[in-house]
């Protein structure tokens, strides 16, 4: 039986929709078009403007009140179509939700297994992203070697691995959040520079819960860079 929802279509109609909203047609707190409504302005089936509105409210940016509609809760930075296509924003999304908990997980366990090598390599790769700074470049790279670093300092070889077989996908999130911190300001960058200091100071003084949380706190303040925050 051939599936009625297009892939293709909610695809087009979900990026659609987030470019209007992007673009500021539509702004956070604004009330979408009745599914009606947007069956007529995309040509597309009710089944297929409600995955489009669905995968939307995945993401966080929209909510549904009961009785009273989808509404737009919130926008993501209007430059973020700069640096990636917006049918991405989805999987950008859903990869930060898996990194929040393995790679909390990971550095809590590498407070208490590293060893002093380990800790000197992740030193390194934080002072090569003071050199980013300084440098004013995007250092995508450089920041997925240190949180392949901390990874390999938990001493597990299956963090290791999830986050070596993201790498792609983690590069792409890391470029879009780092670009967006170079097109801001210099003190953009370095408050997320100084969420990886604390990460290093957290693995150096052996605290596996203030790891555990520095981890957790900058990888969902990255995630919320992304809506301009």
């Amino acid at each position: 039986m051939i599936d009625p929802i297009g892939t293709g279509l909610v695809d087009r109609v979900y990026r659609e929709i987030l470019g209007s909203i992007i673009e500021g047609e539509f702004k956070e707190g604004d009330k979408l078009p009745t599914e009606q409504a947007l069956t007529e302005r995309f040509a597309a089936s009710r089944p297929t403007i409600r995955e489009a509105l669905s995968r939307l409210r995945a993401d966080g940016i929209t909510s549904t009140r009961q009785g009273s509609g989808t509404y737009v809760k919130r926008r993501p930075d209007p430059d973020v179509p700069r640096f990636t296509p917006l049918e991405t924003i989805s999987d950008v999304q859903r990869c930060f939700d898996f990194r929040i908990v393995m790679e909390s997980g990971a550095a809590a366990l590498a407070a208490s297994m590293a060893s002093e090598a380990d800790l000197v390599v992740i030193e390194q790769r934080f002072r090569e992203l003071d050199t980013v700074i300084k440098e004013q470049s995007v250092g995508a790279r450089e920041d997925f070697d240190f949180h392949l670093a901390v990874a390999r300092a938990c001493r597990n070889q299956f963090f290791v691995s999830a986050i070596a077989s993201m790498q792609e996908q983690v590069l792409v999130s890391m470029n879009l959040m780092r670009n967006l911190s170079l097109l801001k300001s210099v003190e953009r960058q370095k408050l997320v520079q100084a969420e990886h200091e604390l990460i290093l100071a957290a693995l150096k003084n052996r605290d596996s819960e203030a790891a555990r949380l520095a981890m957790h706190g900058h990888l969902e303040n990255a995630r919320n860079r992304m809506f301009g925050k």
